[in-house]
């Protein structure tokens, strides 16, 4: 598989690694960005620990990277990045050859993952949305979770390729099926800071020594990955890292703009993604969607 042939598009706080650790594994990566410093940077810290092993390159457009490639990954901002960087003017799907497998980690709709979807198929390309979980931290130590949509024997075949930055993978239905998964995952992430941001202001109030709070109780039903990974930091009010408010405002319109047409009542996401709106009011687009907590400090 090592002599499979890799192209990157995207290299933000997720892709950068991401494109890195398929590096590291011992593929052949071509990489673009719209910012081809940021391409140009990536290049170098990966040549200098893999020169003269692999060919490697910055492409000037997606089509440039995609030409010769077997797989094309991206990991971009929203639905209008997603089909810029494939159907556009020197998009990816115009130079990529019969047979070669898209794989969108973009969070973007479930409408955008059918549309290219069916825009690949058209072409004698194939296409899965694949969105992760796991924040810049998991996409850095290797360990995002995937949510695919797709072919089944489309899936089996890259599976072992997004290992090398997943823990988890998981296919879950036809095209749009990742896309509507990490939906849910949103869903559940958005009430989970709420809960933990309520309960934190709580102990405080009460004048509990919420540390002891936090290790008594995150030993119990209470438990969680925001538990464990962010309480101690709320307390603090430390938000200057993690996944941008900015970032999760984007996913939860895309998942309140899913259920309206589905008919589906997400009354506490509705209110939270609110809340998120008044972190960016204050400033704090760049913070951590742990911040949640700084409305409820007095």
């Amino acid at each position: 598989m090592h002599d499979v042939k890799i192209a990157f598009l995207g290299l933000g706080v997720m892709g950068y690694p991401m494109a890195g650790h398929l590096q590291k594994a011992g593929y052949k990566v071509t990489v673009y960005n719209r910012t081809a410093e940021k391409a140009k940077k990536w290049a170098a810290e990966y040549a200098e620990e893999y020169a003269g092993k692999y060919d490697r390159h910055q492409a000037r457009t997606p089509a440039d990277a995609a030409k010769n490639a077997d797989i094309v990954c991206a990991c971009v901002g929203n639905d209008d990045d997603i089909r810029a960087i494939t159907s556009g003017p020197d998009g990816a799907f115009y130079a990529m050859k019969e047979g070669a497998i898209f794989i969108d980690h973009t969070t973007a709709s479930a409408t955008v993952a059918r549309e290219l979807a069916a825009a690949a198929g058209d072409k004698g390309l194939h296409f899965l949305d694949a969105p992760v979980s796991g924040g810049q931290a998991g996409a850095e130590n290797g360990c995002l979770t995937i949510m695919v949509g797709g072919e089944a024997a489309i899936f089996q075949k890259v599976d072992p390729i997004l290992h090398s930055y997943a823990q988890k993978t998981k296919l879950l239905g036809p095209a749009g099926s990742g896309q509507l998964a990490k939906m849910v995952n949103q869903i559940c992430i958005a009430g989970l800071i709420q809960a933990l941001s309520e309960g934190l202001n709580f102990a405080e109030a009460a004048g509990l020594d919420t540390a002891a709070v936090i290790d008594v109780i995150s030993k119990g039903a209470a438990q969680s990955w925001q538990m464990d990974n962010r309480s101690q930091t709320m307390a603090n009010n430390k938000f200057d890292f993690g996944f941008a408010v900015d970032w999760m405002r984007k996913d939860l319109d895309i998942v309140l703009k899913e259920a309206r047409n589905s008919e589906v009542s997400l009354p506490v996401t509705t209110l939270v993604n609110e809340f998120y709106k008044e972190i960016q009011a204050a400033g704090g687009n760049r913070w951590d969607t742990s911040s949640l907590i700084t409305r409820l400090k007095k």
